[in-house]
């Protein structure tokens, strides 16, 4: 009972106990489904997609001695923060002593990667203080200086993902100003575009009542420029989930795997787990060989911006200039991944 998965540990209890009480043991077969989950999955990708070798480290890219835990790495940053801010006599700071640690931040690292804002970000640090009994009057404040810190601490320890994520950002907002919606094609092929248009109101007045009505979305509706920037970012690294699960797949079908997923979690058979886990490597190296991010600012160039200078307009040539810009990379090599022990959580 005291698990983080009781249900799991009992289910787990119960296939070992009838295979110790087979007549015997080594040849009891067992179809107890074995799952592995990705080590903090968005941030893998934003460290394979910058090449970010402290953030490839932090997130079990990199061959390790013993597993690493980014969530405890953020937390103890932002503890970091804390005491010196403790030390120069802000309240906050002080009264926050003892309650970081890594269930605090946990949430908020985890989601950040895909589009949690500070202010999402805020309701989770204050719904963990809260579990955690914190002094009720200083969880509002507590809570914006958390999610401030988190914010700060992973923009230090991850700063390719932060330059990727900002040029994702900054590319979908050119775009849907231009009244456009944001496409992309995943690495197998899968056209994606992103439905989110604005909603225009229609009030009908009958005599002293008023009704609105919100018309349906349509093609001749001008795109929400907050929801096509702020998906972006998470809704492309979704799409490299998607790939990356359909590539892993396809291979565990070609082996015989019995094969199972749901996001970036990997079900199989006790026997086959560790197959899966080099499949899921090999492809997770395969899918991020490929220059993703130099390919999506060739396709969005020929997509939003015409091929001739004269007749280009000046958002044009801002959306030219943004796309072209691709983030710097960084020294990780990839094919260290192949040798990731703890790549899985």
């Amino acid at each position: 009972m005291n698990t983080d998965e009781p249900w799991q540990v009992l289910a787990c209890c119960m296939e070992i106990a009838k295979a110790s009480r087979s007549p015997d043991p080594a040849a009891y077969i067992s179809h107890f489904p074995v799952h592995q989950d990705g080590s903090c999955n968005g941030l893998q990708h934003y460290a394979a997609l910058g090449r970010d070798l402290i953030g490839a480290t932090s997130v079990n890219l990199m061959p390790c001695s013993v597993p690493q835990d980014v969530y405890s790495v953020v937390a103890q940053q932002v503890e970091e923060f804390r005491k010196k801010d403790a030390e120069e006599g802000l309240k906050i700071a002080q009264v926050l002593e003892g309650f970081i640690g890594r269930k605090v931040v946990k949430q908020t690292v985890m989601t950040v990667v895909y589009g949690v804002t500070r202010y999402g970000g805020r309701l989770q640090m204050e719904k963990r203080l809260k579990e955690m009994e914190f002094p009720e009057e200083y969880i509002w404040e507590a809570s914006h200086y958390l999610v401030r810190q988190v914010f700060n601490g992973i923009k230090e320890m991850f700063s390719a993902t932060r330059d990727i994520q900002n040029w994702l950002t900054e590319s979908a907002k050119l775009i849907a100003q231009s009244g456009r919606t944001v496409e992309w094609v995943t690495p197998l092929g899968l056209p994606i575009v992103q439905p989110y248009y604005r909603i225009r109101s229609t009030v009908l007045t009958c005599g002293l009542q008023s009704l609105s009505v919100k018309n349906s979305t349509n093609s001749s509706q001008r795109p929400d420029t907050v929801k096509q920037k702020n998906a972006f970012p998470p809704n492309f690294i979704h799409s490299l989930d998607s790939t990356h699960m359909m590539l892993t797949a396809l291979h565990c079908l070609r082996q015989g795997l019995t094969f199972v997923s749901v996001h970036d979690c990997y079900w199989t058979h006790a026997l086959t787990v560790d197959i899966m886990n080099q499949i899921c490597r090999q492809q997770f190296v395969a899918l991020h060989s490929q220059k993703i991010l130099e390919d999506l600012s060739k396709f969005m160039l020929k997509n939003y911006c015409s091929p001739g200078k004269e007749s280009r307009t000046p958002w044009q040539q801002k959306l030219m200039e943004q796309l072209s810009d691709v983030p710097k990379t960084g020294e990780f090599n990839l094919n260290k991944v192949i040798d990731s022990t703890y790549f899985f959580s």
